[in-house]
């Protein structure tokens, strides 16, 4: 038996990969394999040039790796794979990585043709290896949709589904609120760590930075196995389900709910504070929530919250402050200063080689603030880039 036929019939037969048949260059390699032709050769070339760049060892590494296997779940879960699992996982990691050695010669061996036919290459890698090793670290590097992506969002139907060109914002491209930051980091750092977590309400003016300090807290410490899942609002009700499905994940995550506001009969308000509160299905060891608000008590109140005698007055405030004390923290992002505004300014405008004297930078940002009723890290931004933009 030649090692192509051999190859087909190792594909062929795949349960622990079983999934990889499904993938587009695995099932045009296989149909090349089943009746060698230099049109199915072709046709598998391109279906890698599409997908994989045209390098089939580093294709190959990537979808197991992001394979949702049998094997990846049952360790991710914290359970011991049984030997027969073992044994299978070796032998299929031993029959793809032939797939991730072949070369165009190799290939098309079977082929009478001498015309031309496309090149691929493929990046040398020990599979098995490589492999073992992504698993026993499972709670860094996850698997399926989790291994080589960071942010996720909730789609109509309530799947969990990447985010294709996530926000990049770094810690570094943040200024001041260090204090509230740092908050936001040892607490998630205490997750990560498999430590008691909070959940955390930022709150503050618009602007102050709370979801870019979320963000660039998960860009951070990703690769130290956080990921993010934004939720919205209407989605609240769904939270118990995402908590049940993401219970056996090795990874751990941050449920964020960005701009929270409700009015005091909405249906979602009682909806989170029952996952606030902490239900069978709510409390979960790798999962946090961090919700960010402009307003203090989240319940956007009417003055008609404040009429009635007292015993409706204190039972309504009551419930207004309700909600924002079930998160464990409260981090509090406050409207910059004068001084704070224009040092943030000031470092924006050196971070990205603006030549402008001091005097008039501050000059011109105080009265771009002034025209727009206020001052903002976000507006501190804005102003930078309107000067880049003059530049261009």
């Amino acid at each position: 038996m030649n090692t192509l036929t051999d190859l087909k019939i190792q594909l062929s037969t795949l349960a622990i990969f079983r999934d990889l048949q499904k993938d587009s260059v695995v099932q045009s390699l296989m149909e090349y394999l089943d009746a060698p032709s230099p049109c199915r050769y072709a046709a598998f070339v391109s279906e890698l040039y599409e997908v994989g760049g045209g390098d089939i060892g580093a294709y190959i590494k990537e979808i197991c790796e992001n394979s949702c296997n049998v094997y990846v779940r049952t360790v991710g879960c914290g359970m011991e794979a049984p030997r027969y699992l073992f044994d299978a996982l070796r032998q299929e990691l031993s029959a793809l990585q032939q797939v991730a050695d072949l070369t165009p010669d190799i290939l098309r061996r079977p082929l009478a043709y001498q015309g031309f036919l496309p090149e691929f290459t493929h990046s040398e890698l020990c599979l098995e290896k490589t492999y073992l090793h992504r698993v026993e670290n499972i709670g860094k590097y996850g698997y399926g949709i989790y291994a080589k992506n960071r942010m996720f969002f909730v789609d109509e139907v309530g799947d969990i589904v990447p985010v294709q060109h996530p926000d990049r914002i770094s810690i570094s491209d943040l200024i001041d609120y260090e204090r509230e930051r740092q908050v936001v980091i040892d607490n998630t750092k205490a997750l990560l760590a498999g430590k008691l977590a909070a959940n955390i309400l930022l709150t503050g003016d618009a602007g102050t930075g709370k979801s870019s300090t979320v963000k660039a807290v998960a860009n951070e410490l990703w690769h130290d196995g956080l990921r993010v899942i934004e939720v919205r609002k209407d989605q609240l009700r769904a939270i118990p389900k995402i908590l049940n499905e993401l219970s056996s994940n090795p990874l751990k995550f941050i449920l964020f709910i960005d701009d929270l506001s409700f009015l005091k009969d909405d249906d979602n308000f009682n909806a989170l504070k029952a996952v606030l509160e902490g239900s069978v299905t709510a409390k979960s060891k790798n999962v946090v929530i961090y919700a960010t608000s402009n307003r203090r008590h989240i319940i956007k109140e009417s003055f008609s919250d404040r009429e009635g005698d007292d015993v409706h007055r204190n039972d309504t405030m009551q419930e207004l402050v309700s909600l924002s004390e079930r998160f464990g923290i409260h981090v509090t992002f406050s409207k910059p200063n004068k001084d704070t505004f224009l040092h943030i300014v000031r470092h924006l405008a050196q971070e990205n080689g603006i030549d402008i004297g001091r005097e008039e930078l501050e000059l011109l940002a105080e009265r771009f603030a002034l025209e727009r009723g206020g001052r903002s890290a976000r507006l501190a931004r804005q102003f930078v880039d309107g000067l880049l933009a003059k530049e261009r």
